[in-house]
């Protein structure tokens, strides 16, 4: 029997279900999400393995006018996850009227002729269900416009896993004959000390507002597993991280009234992490200052970005 491998690109504008849809097509969780826009600032490649064939799955960042050295490097990032990928998936949201970015975006998918294209209808557990049928031939229209014609449109809803096998199938029938790209037991390329940065991020994000979310970067200081006493005993790590804020009033919020906001923060993402690595952890967390780090070329190259 042969065996089918495709790499695909996830993309849309921020806050289209992006990271929601990669995390149900994997069937974990290996992106962060949050109702901020671009929560996600690395290209992730979550692997979805089965019997026959395998998916290398790239959420994106969301797309959108850039305001910061930052969000300049986060579109690029995207565009070039579009390049020598086998298909393109572009979520647009059930609930929200298609608009220039979906345009923007769509005449972007248009410059790689080579690659399926399919329209992911995300949120339609939230939609209204008798305006469905007119938002899906929105969806073929904008295609035309983009100078193009979708391969597929598929309604879902990643959070109550609508459709997510069918847009599986769909992906494993285009992908071209190959052998796997990367060990059947791996779920994500992501370096290790990357998923902890962000299972802390989202910790931290959860319910700030305005700009703070946008100024917040994590840095893992240290990574270390202790000895074990035997061979039954679970893992144990000690992990530093620097929580990244681009002011002092930033600060001031992450820390919160008497360290209980900081502390709620580390209780959070201790859950996460400990469920990531299947063992025990120690967390140690401190805030410090970079100024303006998202315009500054010298500190985005600091914590691991590429400014263009």
């Amino acid at each position: 029997m042969t065996h089918k491998s495709a790499f695909v690109a996830v993309v849309g504008r921020p806050n289209t279900g992006k990271s929601t849809l990669v995390n149900a097509l994997v069937g974990e969780k290996v992106v962060i999400t949050s109702h901020h826009p671009n929560t996600t600032r690395n290209a992730i490649r979550g692997i979805v393995t089965r019997p026959g064939f395998q998916l290398v799955v790239v959420d994106t960042p969301g797309v959108h006018k850039p305001k910061t050295l930052l969000g300049g490097a986060l579109n690029t990032m995207a565009s070039e996850n579009m390049d020598s990928v086998d298909s393109i998936v572009l979520c647009i949201p059930a609930v929200e009227e298609i608009g220039a970015g979906d345009l923007f975006i769509a005449k972007e998918i248009a410059k790689h002729p080579a690659a399926k294209k399919i329209c992911a209808v995300t949120m339609i557990d939230m939609a209204n269900k008798t305006q469905l049928p007119q938002h899906l031939m929105a969806v073929s229209t904008l295609a035309s416009q983009a100078g193009f014609q979708w391969d597929d449109i598929v309604p879902l809803s990643a959070k109550t896993d609508t459709q997510i096998q069918l847009l599986i199938d769909l992906l494993a029938k285009y992908a071209p004959e190959s052998p796997p790209f990367y060990p059947a037991d791996m779920t994500s390329d992501q370096e290790l000390s990357t998923q902890i940065a962000d299972l802390i991020r989202e910790a931290a994000i959860a319910d700030v507002f305005e700009e703070v979310p946008h100024s917040i970067a994590v840095v893992i200081d240290e990574i270390t597993e202790r000895e074990k006493r035997s061979e039954a005993e679970r893992p144990f790590y000690d992990i530093h991280a620097s929580i990244v804020v681009e002011r002092d009033s930033q600060k001031a919020i992450i820390i919160g009234k008497k360290g209980e906001r900081l502390k709620s923060v580390g209780i959070v993402a201790r859950q996460e992490i400990e469920k990531k690595l299947r063992g025990k952890i120690f967390l140690g967390l401190h805030v410090k200052v970079m100024p303006n780090w998202q315009s500054d070329s010298k500190a985005l190259t600091k914590l691991g970005f590429n400014p263009q």
